[in-house]
């Protein structure tokens, strides 16, 4: 099962970049809201291997997840895998400079069963794919207006 979406956010590249790749923000806003988050490499900085296991509580039940980044390519966008028992999915996103001061920021996940159960938890969001379709692009417009909104108050 695959969600897409693109958003023209009024920064520069390097910007964008920044902010996507700003993942101690990242593990911050997950134990905000309840996740355990570690980091599980040894990296100093920023870089293809960068290790996470995290879990949470959905659905009444508490799931872990193990995330990696595989890709990482300034400024043009990164790629993060990630498995948990019954499901894995690739997230890719992209950056592309429309102006010095303008970035599209495309995203594509594409979630995938590992075994029976994961098979069942994807054909129960395939007959719900709207809803899901529509709550990835309200997240990501949000955060895209959170990454304009974070320029504007830096510069």
């Amino acid at each position: 099962m695959q969600f897409t979406g693109k958003e023209d956010i009024e920064a520069p590249i390097d910007a964008v970049f920044a902010e996507i790749t700003d993942f101690t923000r990242f593990e911050r806003s997950a134990m905000r809201r309840g996740a355990e988050v570690q980091r599980t490499d040894s990296m100093s900085g920023p870089g293809v291997g960068m290790t996470w296991h995290a879990r949470f509580r959905l659905r009444g039940r508490m799931r872990e997840i193990d995330l990696r980044l595989t890709g990482f390519e300034p400024p043009d966008g990164i790629v993060i895998a990630a498995e948990a028992a019954t499901i894995e999915a690739v997230m890719r996103v992209d950056l592309m400079s429309l102006s010095r001061t303008r970035t599209r920021l495309s995203v594509d996940l594409a979630v995938s069963p590992r075994n029976l159960a994961g098979r069942l938890m994807i054909q129960s969001m395939k007959l719900a794919r709207g809803k899901f379709t529509k709550r990835f692009r309200l997240r990501l417009a949000d955060y895209a207006m959170d990454v304009e909104d974070r320029h504007k108050r830096s510069v």
